[in-house]
């Protein structure tokens, strides 16, 4: 079995706090150059696009130097270069830092903002934006926020640090304390725990309850409710992909401003921040693996549906 060789540093600076793109030729195959795979691999590319990066040296190798447009191929080489950034609309909210120290950052996350660079949300996202704000190239993110939901979100200063991190919400150690503003059901039974079996199949977008051995958790219970809607506290113990949109959801109080649940509707134009979903990562608590300070951070936001719901619904 081969071993893999770990990758060397990236010879090209962050781009607006976005990573260079690395590529690491795989074995096997029959290219003849370097060109002639990336023009293969990157079949996603405007046509032409990997020819003109070639000629203008944008391609480089490990020590920096632009790979020559016929340079032959090498299985394993690591190849880096930046990807042209998708048009993307500015999302319109800051990312408030809530706690700062050499090992940790704790930002609170506006609604509309992805936390890492995926698909077509690459520099408008949380951690792109604190890399470049705070002038921490190596920030990682030790979790992820849904890109519509908002609230505290930790990142990592030291890449050396970030298993460490990771693994408190591995381990589920971390006590993570949800807000949502949901109608208010007077007959529905809370506070009580949800369990079921939640799956969310690759390409579509809804995840869904199905038959078997629960694998997500939420204690849910109504922290007020006036006007018709509810004020919902929610603790997951578990993290499965909209474990409380879809739990709040069986009971039959869907959160406000889902597209999602309970039914799929169209997509949100681009540069249309009304309605926000009325989900917040209100609550973060543990204890640092690295320094052992215990942590509890709160979230500043407000759900806007709570304090005026007209000015939510644009009618106001």
């Amino acid at each position: 079995m081969r071993r893999r060789t770990p990758p060397p540093p990236a010879p090209l600076p962050q781009r607006d706090g976005v990573d260079p793109v690395r590529v690491r030729l795989p074995y096997g195959g029959t290219w003849a150059t370097v060109r002639e795979h990336l023009v293969e691999r990157l079949t996603g590319a405007a046509p032409g696009m990997v020819a003109s990066m070639f000629d203008a040296g944008l391609i480089v190798g490990a020590d920096g130097r632009a790979v020559a447009p016929d340079a032959p191929y090498e299985p394993g080489m690591f190849v880096w270069f930046h990807r042209e950034l998708p048009a993307e609309v500015p999302v319109p909210f800051p990312v408030e830092v809530v706690y700062r120290d050499a090992h940790i950052v704790v930002a609170d996350k506006p609604h509309f903002l992805a936390t890492t660079p995926r698909g077509t949300h690459v520099a408008q996202t949380a951690l792109a934006r604190l890399r470049h704000e705070l002038g921490i190239p190596a920030l990682s993110a030790a979790h992820r926020l849904d890109r519509l939901t908002a609230g505290l979100v930790l990142f990592t200063v030291r890449p050396e640090e970030r298993g460490a991190y990771q693994t408190l919400f591995r381990d589920r150690r971390v006590r993570k304390e949800y807000e949502a503003i949901a109608p208010y059901d007077p007959a529905l039974a809370l506070p009580r725990t949800v369990r079921s079996r939640i799956v969310k199949e690759r390409g579509v977008q809804a995840a869904r309850e199905v038959e078997g051995e629960p694998n997500a958790e939420t204690y849910a219970e109504v922290a007020g409710h006036r006007g018709g809607l509810g004020r919902y506290r929610l603790v997951p113990a578990t993290g499965q992909t909209h474990q409380l949109r879809v739990h709040l959801n069986a009971l039959g109080v869907p959160i406000l401003g889902d597209p999602l649940y309970p039914e799929v509707t169209g997509p949100v134009p681009a540069g249309d921040f009304r309605r926000p979903l009325q989900l917040l990562a209100r609550r973060l608590e543990f204890t640092d693996p690295v320094t052992g300070t215990e942590h509890a951070f709160i979230s500043t936001r407000t759900l806007q549906a709570w304090v005026s719901y007209d000015t939510w619904a644009g009618e106001g």
